[in-house]
């Protein structure tokens, strides 16, 4: 029996961008965009550690060592943040774990190469918007087509908690009302979920929809002026106008930098607050696990204190403290 040939570095990355991410996995292309980022910035790292070009690198070359380098350079040359760090890292440790079934001669670098860990790091607390202040910015008064746009969007921001790519991705024909209404939202990874809307969020589609009879079910049911969808920019413009006006009766929200996904945050708290568990939060906002979600619940002091609240405080008297007479012995004692 023959020498088994391996198949090529450039060929396995060739292979695992075309046929296995797009033809065999069907990932979004913001996946592939994000993987073929990772792959650039590893290429153009070898081509300055290892000193070859990024035709010449070699599964051989992967390292934990090299991996190590690369990833501390992300770091400490690109500033990258350690989330980011770990992003990378998991692209290659898909692309790895593709190459183990088809390089099999390679079978331990490849093991070595995946034994690389990821990096821990400390969270931010969540941030959130009360509901107040959320409805202060809702609200803010306005008569104009864009005026009315920028209500219904902030509208179905909070109603849903989605994200900003959902919500521009929102065709009139998704949303289905009657009775009962609801919006089909486009998520992470091509899953669709359904959501319920407010009586008050399904009227004001209604409104908006009679005020622009020219939109198709096919149409963005949020267009620009131009009748194309919102891009990112868009939502975000039009989000912080929205916070500056409502400041003047809340100059608290003048201190703080309102995002949409602070939005999406603040949904969250509302659906946690109101007791809805960790598992039924996720599945409206599309989290791939609950356990994504508990990030809410660290945040919520105020449901901590109603907890704690609920939990008798002892009621034993603290003892006075009284210093032995031979400090130096109890010290030498312990």
């Amino acid at each position: 029996m023959g020498k088994q040939i391996s198949p090529s570095f450039a060929s396995l990355v060739q292979e695992f961008f075309t046929d296995y991410m797009t033809r065999q996995r069907s990932l979004s292309p913001q996946t592939v965009a994000s993987y073929r980022d990772s792959f650039l910035l590893l290429l153009r790292f070898a081509e300055q550690a290892l000193g070859k070009p990024a035709a010449a690198v070699e599964l051989q070359d992967l390292r934990p060592k090299f991996i190590a380098s690369f990833l501390d350079h992300l770091e400490r040359d690109r500033g990258n943040s350690p989330r980011s760090r770990n992003i990378r890292l998991a692209a290659l440790r898909s692309f790895l774990k593709f190459a183990a079934r088809r390089d099999i001669a390679n079978l331990s670098v490849i093991e070595q190469a995946l034994a690389v860990p990821m990096k821990r790091f400390d969270r931010k607390m969540v941030g959130f918007l009360t509901r107040e202040q959320m409805l202060a910015v809702i609200d803010v008064p306005t008569a104009t087509w864009l005026g009315q746009r920028d209500h219904l969007l902030l509208m179905l921001m909070f109603n849903t908690g989605a994200r900003v790519s959902e919500l521009i991705s929102i065709r009139v024909e998704d949303v289905i009302l009657g009775s009962t209404s609801s919006v089909r939202l486009k998520g992470k990874g091509r899953k669709h979920r359904s959501l319920p809307l407010w009586k008050t969020t399904s009227r004001e589609v209604r409104d908006w929809l009679r005020l622009n009879p020219h939109l198709e079910v096919r149409s963005a049911l949020l267009p620009r002026r131009d009748g194309e969808p919102m891009t990112r920019a868009n939502v975000a413009q039009r989000l912080k106008r929205a916070v500056v006006a409502a400041s003047a009766e809340h100059p608290e929200l003048g201190k703080l930098a309102v995002s949409p996904h602070l939005v999406r945050h603040s949904t969250a708290m509302g659906l946690l607050q109101a007791g809805t568990n960790a598992t039924d939060i996720a599945l409206w906002l599309g989290h791939e696990s609950p356990s994504t979600t508990h990030m809410y619940v660290e945040a919520d002091l105020a449901m901590k204190e109603r907890t704690l609240a609920r939990l008798k405080p002892p009621e034993a008297k603290l003892p006075r403290y009284r210093p032995p007479k031979g400090l130096m012995q109890f010290l030498k004692s312990l």
